[in-house]
């Protein structure tokens, strides 16, 4: 089967399609054809062995996915596609099903063929939908989850979202008007428009306006891009709320102790813990036209280079899809 595959740590340029042998799924695993699947943050971030972020998480990130080169040559996490064959275990999928899904550390989707546990984070595409949008359903969604559930009830509640217009961004302004929260979103000047039209009350462009100005006060403020700090947002929460981030292991420390003596918290966990309910709901809220992926480019696995490229400006809007045919 055709494959993205790397065999170093370094920039886009280490990637490069290659023919590899067609997984076989266990007996309680789907073999699924991959029609689309994405680029997301944790692929960029994996390919360098988190480089950018310093050597101390270099050095943890080459702990988990291979000290001297990576261990899983074929990255993707995202998936949708049909069920080629199904292992003989397997009740709840048959060949020719549509799925959808999330590989997590296990990768392997950036390919025309990849294995999933059959109780793992997969389920029937949402009806109506086509492979590039189930494609870019679940990464942004999950993540929003797993940080917005930390706030607690939101109902009612006012709700900041700084970088709502990327993957994690656009899914946290849905998934939190969902839970019933109102939303003021931060983005750039391309975004705004984005934004307004997934649901958020308010908008603030972070080029014309200092978002920590505001006179306004927040349950919550959700950093959907790693990019804030606690200390810069603190003055927007208001006491006994929360700074959800999703990422920075600085954010750790400061759970463990703003947990204990702080009338403001910082939410993080490691490591976050998504479920099969979990996109069983993403499918359930598509269905439902709460919430849709937002989608910036759609690219062929061919061009998967420039493809990284682009996630790597920090300057895309939503989603970037890898199609790896015409199909849906």
């Amino acid at each position: 089967m055709k494959a993205v595959v790397y065999d170093r740590y370094g920039p886009p340029d280490v990637l490069r399609i290659e023919e590899v042998e067609r997984p076989a799924p266990r007996d309680d695993e789907l073999l699924v054809r991959v029609h689309a699947t994405t680029v997301n943050r944790l692929d960029c971030h994996t390919r360098e062995a988190n480089r950018s972020n310093g050597l101390v998480i270099s050095g943890v990130s080459r702990l988990v996915s291979g000290v001297r080169r990576p261990r899983q040559r074929i990255l993707g996490t995202e998936f949708a596609g049909e069920v080629e064959a199904a292992g003989p275990a397997v009740t709840k999928f048959g060949a020719g099903d549509r799925v959808f899904g999330n590989t997590g550390l296990r990768f392997g989707s950036h390919a025309e063929f990849t294995c999933v546990p059959e109780t793992g984070r997969v389920a029937p595409m949402p009806e109506g939908t086509g492979f590039d949008e189930a494609a870019a359903a679940t990464d942004g969604a999950l993540n929003a989850l797993w940080c917005l559930r930390l706030a607690g009830p939101l109902k009612g509640r006012r709700v900041l979202v700084y970088g709502a217009s990327g993957a994690i961004g656009t899914a946290g302004v849905q998934v939190a008007k969902h839970l019933g929260a109102e939303v003021t979103a931060v983005c750039g000047p391309r975004g705004t428009e984005v934004v307004k039209a997934i649901g958020a009350d308010r908008v603030i462009d972070y080029t014309k306006e200092d978002f920590t100005s505001d006179r306004d006060r927040y349950f919550s403020v959700f950093d959907a891009v790693g990019k804030q700090s606690f200390a810069h947002c603190r003055g927007l929460i208001e006491p006994g709320g929360t700074y959800l981030a999703t990422d920075g292991f600085r954010n750790l420390l400061l759970g463990f102790w703003t947990s204990r003596f702080a009338d403001r918290k910082v939410m993080f966990k490691l490591p976050p813990r998504y479920t099969q309910k979990d996109v069983v709901l993403i499918k359930d809220l598509m269905e439902a036209g709460s919430y849709r992926p937002v989608i910036d480019r759609v690219y062929p696995i061919e061009d998967v280079a420039e493809a990284a490229r682009y996630v790597e400006t920090q300057q895309k809007i939503g989603n970037v899809v890898l199609a790896l045919d015409a199909a849906g």
